[in-house]
């Protein structure tokens, strides 16, 4: 007779210990790491940098060849020059847009409900982002600048002015990818992100002095402008790059408006106000003069005309 004995083993537990986890890095490696995951992506889905390279480029080129010959800039200088630097501006902005769709993405696809069950930082996920979208800002203005000097565009300053030119496009880029960050964060999906950006973001980057100078808008559309960060950027980048800028004139109602001078410090290209005064008073006393003469001359006419006519 065989007797078997029933054994039970009690289970095992697997649940990882606090021993047994990767001490963390830091922050700044858990973002670096979320950053390459997104550089990643935009390697192996390069149709996603379409508003990184090709809208750019046909902005520049539909504006320098079509509508370049019919705008004059104030001041004189050439409408491609002073194009580029609403050209750069208004890339700069649209990042926003794009950073906001890529956090919404990760949202619906329940990614970041992954990156949370991860031992990193939670901090990383945003930061990682940020640092990937400012890596792909250098993409634009890197082709827009060979753009634009296959078109004629040059920068008339010193080195040191245009790196400062450069250095705000950076800085302005990352204040717009956090701007994006936002706005992924307060909007669930990449559809409403994108219709927001048109109803928002769009409008700012035309109504600025980004492809025709303030001075030719109406009154109220001119003080929106001059006051709109983009044209202040726009201005900026102009002075550092020595190109025809349309700041507002002083002695006018927005006058306060913050210029590109007044960003770059660059006080010798700033207006002086008393010359402007001196001139403003010459013009209307002379338009004063030239309209008195005028209807001396019509009167003059008048009663030339009454004592020739035949008596009856």
């Amino acid at each position: 007779m065989t007797i078997i004995l029933a054994t039970t083993t009690a289970p095992v537990d697997t649940t990882p210990r606090d021993e047994d986890l990767p001490a963390p890095r830091g922050v700044l490696h858990d973002a670096w790491v979320v950053a390459r995951r997104g550089l990643i992506h935009m390697k192996r889905q390069p149709q996603a940098l379409a508003d990184a390279t090709i809208q750019p480029i046909m902005f520049v080129l539909l504006f320098a060849y079509v509508f370049g010959g019919a705008i004059d800039v104030p001041g004189g200088g050439g409408y491609r020059e002073f194009l580029m630097g609403g050209i750069f501006a208004q890339t700069i902005v649209f990042i926003a847009m794009g950073v906001g769709m890529s956090i919404a993405f990760d949202r619906t696809n329940k990614a970041v409900d992954r990156f949370r069950a991860l031992p990193i930082s939670q901090a990383a996920v945003l930061g990682g982002h940020a640092i990937a979208n400012l890596v792909k800002s250098l993409l634009p203005i890197t082709l827009m600048s060979l753009c634009g000097l296959l078109i004629g565009w040059r920068i008339r300053s010193g080195l040191a002015d245009a790196l400062v030119g450069y250095a705000l496009l950076i800085a302005f880029a990352l204040a717009m990818i956090w701007v994006g960050v936002l706005l992924g964060s307060l909007v669930s999906t990449p559809e409403a992100v994108q219709g927001i950006g048109f109803v928002v973001i769009f409008p700012i980057t035309f109504i600025a002095s980004t492809f025709v100078p303030t001075e030719s808008m109406p009154g109220v559309l001119r003080t929106i402008a001059e006051w709109n960060p983009v044209t202040t950027l726009s201005n900026a980048v102009r002075i550092q790059f020595g190109h025809p800028t349309a700041a507002p004139a002083p002695g006018s109602k927005t006058s306060s408006a913050p210029t590109g001078a007044s960003m770059t410090g660059n006080r010798s290209l700033r207006p002086n106000t008393s010359t402007e005064g001196s001139t403003l008073t010459t013009l209307r006393s002379t338009r004063g003069r030239n309209a008195i003469s005028s209807s001396a001359m019509r009167l003059r006419r008048i009663v030339v005309s009454v004592s020739a006519a035949p008596t009856m």
